[in-house]
């Protein structure tokens, strides 16, 4: 769930298809927070959009106990803006190159 620009959420221990894959970068990409059902992926949006259209810088704080997803959850974000930074050269995100992706996970 949402509590203004904070997303809380809940680690189902297992894979949930299509939650985390192309389609959905495609879908939040294109909507502000608020707009579509919760999802790290609209919190990623909205700092993209903050950190271009405003010039403000961003920071991320992702916390909880041991388990919780922190590291997934970090993984997921960089996903979303590494596309994102693909799309803005001009190639859609579903036929993006996953070289920035795959060189930011590998830090």
């Amino acid at each position: 769930t949402n509590i203004g620009s904070i997303l809380a959420s809940v680690n189902p221990y297992k894979p949930i298809p299509g939650l985390y894959n192309v389609d959905a970068i495609d879908l939040y990409r294109q909507h502000r927070l608020g707009e579509l059902p919760p999802h790290i992926f609209a919190t990623a949006n909205e700092c993209y959009c903050c950190l271009w259209k405003r010039h403000d810088s961003q920071c991320v704080l992702i916390s909880g106990e041991s388990g919780a997803g922190k590291t997934e959850s970090t993984k997921l974000l960089l996903k979303f803006l590494s596309a994102m930074s693909q799309t803005s050269l001009g190639a859609p995100a579903s036929e993006k190159s996953t070289c920035v992706e795959e060189a930011i996970l590998e830090s």
